[in-house]
């Protein structure tokens, strides 16, 4: 991706960082933007993301923020709206109604306000988008439900956007599963918690903030030329379902438990390697954690 340039919302820390970095090993020309700079310059392959102090609900700030960038870079081809995350807060009261709008403020109007801002440029440049989504949006999210909600628009603006904006501009959406950044602790306790939620998981531990960053590069890269309007789910299999560990029946010495659901569909019992459906991995995922 040499020549091209990104702006990389929230990509001072967490999965952002993550993403930067990778699209800087990609040899692109990194921006990121937050409120607040980085402890440390995000940095990779000996070249620096160039930092900026955005307040992405500001929809003036943010515009002129994009449009500095092309006239600094003479261009834009890429944004990845990844800023977003949540704390953990249950639906517990109308005291708290104003905490959860910020949450689908920063997590669903942000990403709208940028993406509307860096149309022009991304038109002229045949640029692409990039939503950070999460699998928080795609099932129940007790804890972090307006987070969740504000995920599920997202894919689905993702994808009328991908409609709309054809064939000018492609807008795809990475749904990343459990991230391990520097915030897993808020989520998943010490190392033995973060240890245990990565044991839920089929691949046996948590994603890497790069990890994601890749995704992200593939669906920005010609590669992926004809690619818009998806949802590429990075969660390495995802989560194993509870009543599987809770069954008795259909258990094979192994301790593995066939999932009862494939015997309606004809295709035979299906093992699934049985792990813990307890702790503090059994409901946990806060999706991305990558915040501002």
């Amino acid at each position: 991706m040499t020549g091209q340039v990104v702006v990389v919302t929230g990509g001072t820390r967490g999965v952002g960082a993550g993403i930067a970095r990778a699209f800087l090993r990609a040899g692109a020309e990194v921006l990121v933007c937050a409120r607040r700079p980085p402890a440390e310059p995000v940095q990779e392959a000996g070249r620096k993301a160039e930092f900026t102090s955005v307040d992405l609900r500001d929809a003036a700030a943010v515009a002129a923020f994009l449009d500095a960038v092309v006239v600094r870079h003479g261009r834009l081809d890429v944004l990845v709206n990844n800023a977003g995350g949540t704390p953990f807060r249950l639906l517990d009261g109308a005291e708290d109604t104003a905490r959860h709008l910020r949450v689908i403020e920063l997590n669903l109007l942000a990403p709208l306000t940028a993406s509307l801002a860096a149309l022009p440029h991304l038109r002229r440049s045949g640029g692409s988008v990039v939503m950070v989504g999460s699998v928080s949006g795609t099932r129940p999210s007790p804890g972090t439900a307006a987070y969740g909600a504000a995920k599920a628009g997202l894919a689905n603006l993702a994808a009328s956007m991908a409609v709309e904006w054809a064939p000018d501009v492609r807008v795809n959406t990475v749904v990343p599963g459990m991230v391990r950044t520097e915030l897993s602790h808020l989520h998943y306790g010490d190392e033995a918690g973060v240890a245990a939620v990565g044991a839920t998981v089929p691949l046996g531990r948590l994603a890497e903030p790069e990890e994601i960053g890749e995704a992200c590069v593939f669906l920005s890269s010609p590669q992926a030329a004809y690619i818009t309007g998806a949802a590429l789910t990075v969660h390495g299999g995802g989560e194993r379902p509870a009543f599987l560990a809770a069954a008795t029946a259909n258990t094979d010495p192994a301790g593995a438990t066939h999932d009862p659901a494939s015997a309606a569909t004809g295709s035979g019992p299906a093992p699934v390697s049985a792990v813990p459906a307890t702790g503090p991995g059994a409901a946990a995922d806060r999706g991305n954690p990558a915040e501002p």
